[in-house]
């Protein structure tokens, strides 16, 4: 535990705006602070975006909307983190500008990674060293945890989704048939397998496993799809993050890009599959659940660029291996 913390900080703030893969890998530590703190206030500061996933959750006090794109917002946000009054800030974003209202709350105590970038731990009055920077993000946020008196696991994950939610996805589901839930969407084009390989996923999957095929997430890539497989029950672009939870909760099987959705499934414990090219699966990827990842072995992956003229991690990549590892999965 780092020195100068207090042994019982009454009102917790958690930055973490963005984005929903990085506010699941959080989710343990919130449960973690709640059980070392159970009497504290907890608030999470967070992009409206992604506070669906957090809404009505049972071991948060608070929500603090942050909406990046609106700075007439600021003085307001400024003026709620002030009243906050929080003796304990954990920046988990790591960035200049969360870093700016950590530092912008008024706490006392403000913690961040030794290494944030863009000077960001200028604004911090303690510092958690991370010694490996090939170490998934779990790792790296549980370590903030750690040094604020809480034990370093379990790892566990609490979702605020609720009977009414898993009604409503009952609902759209319909039969009560086994399924495979496909999520192509991801916020680098870089990282999407193609839209062509996953609709030729949906007739081998039903055939070997009899699974039918279930399309959620954005509307984009789900609708993109879905125009090649007229099908399959297209529900991106329907549900709410809650609901989407509940919708993943109840699958067979997820077949899905490095996105916020495939690390829920993970968090689910869903028999999993994710493609990777880009990315680097060590410090993003399933976390506990290396055997779910499917890449090409190329000389330029990882590449960590968003941009790329010829995408062939994840051009190459076929259905074949995503098929057995499918196979694998659902045997476990």
């Amino acid at each position: 535990m780092l020195t100068g913390i207090a042994v019982s900080p009454s009102r917790i703030l958690i930055v973490k705006p963005s984005a929903i893969g990085d506010v699941v890998h959080t989710l343990p530590v919130l449960n973690l602070v709640r059980k070392r703190y159970p009497a504290a206030h907890i608030a999470w500061m967070v992009t409206p975006t992604c506070g669906g996933i957090l809404q009505g959750h049972p071991q948060l006090n608070e929500i603090i909307p942050f909406e990046r794109k609106k700075l007439s917002r600021t003085w307001a946000l400024i003026q709620t983190l002030r009243r906050g009054r929080f003796d304990l800030v954990l920046d988990l974003q790591g960035l200049f500008r969360s870093g700016l209202f950590t530092w912008l709350s008024g706490a006392a105590v403000r913690v961040g990674f030794a290494n944030a970038r863009e000077m960001a731990p200028l604004f911090y009055t303690h510092h958690v060293p991370v010694p490996d920077t090939e170490v998934h993000a779990i790792e790296r946020y549980l370590s903030m945890a750690e040094a604020v008196g809480c034990e370093r696991g379990p790892v566990e994950y609490v979702f605020p989704t609720d009977d009414a939610d898993r009604r409503a996805v009952d609902a759209m589901l319909g039969d009560g048939s086994p399924f495979v839930v496909m999520l192509p969407g991801t916020n680098w084009p870089t990282k999407r397998w193609p839209v062509e390989k996953f609709a030729e996923m949906a007739a081998p999957l039903k055939e070997r496993f009899g699974l039918r095929t279930v399309l959620a997430g954005g509307p984009r890539d789900g609708d993109a799809v879905a125009k090649l497989l007229p099908n399959a029950l297209n529900l991106s672009g329907k549900t709410s993050l809650r609901q989407l939870v509940a919708l993943l909760e109840k699958a067979s099987l997820v077949i899905a890009n490095d996105s916020g959705p495939m690390h829920i499934a993970v968090a689910l414990g869903r028999p999993l599959v994710t493609p990777f090219g880009p990315t680097n699966p060590v410090r993003t990827g399933p976390y506990g659940r290396p055997d779910s990842v499917v890449r090409v072995d190329l000389p330029c992956s990882p590449c960590y660029s968003e941009t790329c003229s010829h995408q062939s991690c994840m051009r190459w990549l076929e259905i074949g291996p995503v098929l057995d590892v499918a196979g694998n999965e659902l045997k476990r």
